[in-house]
């Protein structure tokens, strides 16, 4: 009898409800569910069970299978796990991990941790990995692969000389920054470094100049560097070539066409190329991230601790520094490169905003290159006027942000200071669209 109750609600004929059943005969809601996951694990499609409201006209949904691969998080029609060579090096690999890059569909170094048969992966907010490495035994011979100016040409190296366990740091070439300025540990760590002889191939991500490489592209160097007899290193290369251009011929045939966007259009806002008198380009640097535990952290949002704009077409400059405890922290200062006196006057960030309400004007436009300097200005509220991101507009530059040259509009600013080189970096990148639009 229960074998044909089975059948009934499975079929979507009846439910516990039907008042055709009897108390003898109304299935035990446990004997439903047992039904529905008894089903679910035998990949049976059926139709769903509902317990709780009437019948529907609906078209029941069948069940499906997961459509992302949770090994390399790829479409299940892009994975490529079962192509991953596995290499037996014999160099212990440690990649250290931004906690942003754990689930991002293009990264690298999950494919290095599948195919290395020597290789682990840490990945943790920056202040967790600090205290997981601090205490954590390292070979005698490790090395951390970092560029610097003390940093040693692996390719240079003899066997005795080429480190025993390679540490490699995982993201963005911030979030490395961040990773290095963050982990005490890797600061002490003999420093090796590649020198590229040809363009990185990972087209599908933006990297800061044609010579930087991925996570893999670098490991795989380094290896190859380390243990040249070591086979496998060129298969888990093609292997990561596949992968590009998979996803690049999915995306162009996945491509919606829009008649009405024009190739290759920078989508410059029209303001950009009006009134420049109205365009205010800013940078910001605000307080020092807080690396305690997150149980203890302060949880407010970062405040500036300096600020700096120019008004384009007129010249006016605006600069401020504003009262924080970072102002104290040397290492975060020395990488600010901020003089005594563009610290004074050291204002309260109440002031701080009047003075900047007093700069902007009610139809400005506050241009910043991130959308994180903006938002400075909003977590104080001194968002008088509308922003523009920069980043968001669809323009590859020829002026790079290690260009050295100072516009024209700030050659009275004779500071080497992080935040005007990067508030010169915005304004070129104005300037430069600009003349796009007027060409």
């Amino acid at each position: 009898m229960v074998a044909r109750l089975f059948q009934r609600i499975t079929a979507g004929r009846i439910l516990p409800s039907d008042p055709t059943l009897t108390p003898d005969t109304r299935p035990s809601e446990f004997l439903i569910q047992f039904e529905a996951f008894h089903l679910s694990h035998t990949r049976i499609k059926h139709f769903p069970i509902d317990i709780s409201s009437p019948p529907s006209n609906e078209t029941p949904i069948e069940s499906d299978e997961p459509k992302r691969c949770h090994a390399c998080f790829r479409p299940r029609s892009l994975c490529f796990c079962e192509l991953i060579p596995k290499v037996a090096n014999q160099t212990d690999v440690l990649i250290m991990q931004h906690r942003r890059e754990r689930s991002h569909p293009f990264n690298t170094a999950r494919i290095v941790g599948q195919s290395l048969q020597k290789c682990r992966v840490m990945v943790a907010y920056n202040h967790e990995l600090a205290e997981r490495f601090a205490t954590m035994p390292l070979s005698e011979g490790v090395g951390l692969l970092y560029p610097g100016d003390n940093a040693k040409l692996l390719s240079d190296l003899s066997p005795d000389e080429r480190p025993k366990q390679l540490v490699v740091i995982d993201g963005t070439w911030h979030h490395a920054k961040t990773l290095f300025r963050d982990i005490p540990r890797l600061q002490t760590l003999p420093r090796y470094r590649l020198a590229p002889s040809q363009p990185g191939r990972y087209r599908i991500r933006r990297e800061p100049n044609e010579h930087a490489l991925s996570t893999l592209e670098a490991t795989v160097a380094a290896l190859s560097a380390i243990e040249p007899t070591t086979p496998g290193f060129d298969r888990l290369l093609d292997v990561f070539d596949r992968m590009i251009a998979d996803q690049i011929g999915h995306a162009k045939s996945n491509w919606r066409l829009n008649e009405n966007r024009r190739r290759g259009s920078a989508n410059v806002p029209r303001v950009l190329t009006e009134d420049l008198s109205k365009i205010v380009v800013a940078y910001g640097e605000q307080e020092r991230g807080n690396t305690d535990d997150a149980a203890t952290a302060d949880p407010h949002s970062p405040a500036p601790l300096f600020w700096n704009a120019v008004r384009m077409g007129a010249g006016e400059f605006f600069r401020c520094a504003i009262q924080s405890e970072s102002l104290t922290d040397e290492s975060f200062m020395r990488r600010l490169r901020l003089t005594p006196e563009e610290l004074q006057p050291l204002v309260t960030v109440d002031e701080f905003r009047e003075r900047w309400r007093t700069f902007v004007r009610p139809d400005d436009r506050v241009a910043t290159f991130h959308r994180s300097t903006s938002k400075l200005l909003e977590d104080i509220g001194a968002d008088f006027s509308p922003s523009i991101v920069l980043k968001s507009i669809n323009l590859n530059p020829q002026t790079k942000e290690s260009d050295p040259r100072t516009p024209t509009i700030l050659s009275d600013q004779t500071s080497n200071s992080r935040p005007l080189r990067r508030l010169a970096w915005a304004v070129r990148f104005v300037e430069e669209l600009v003349q796009r639009s007027a060409n």
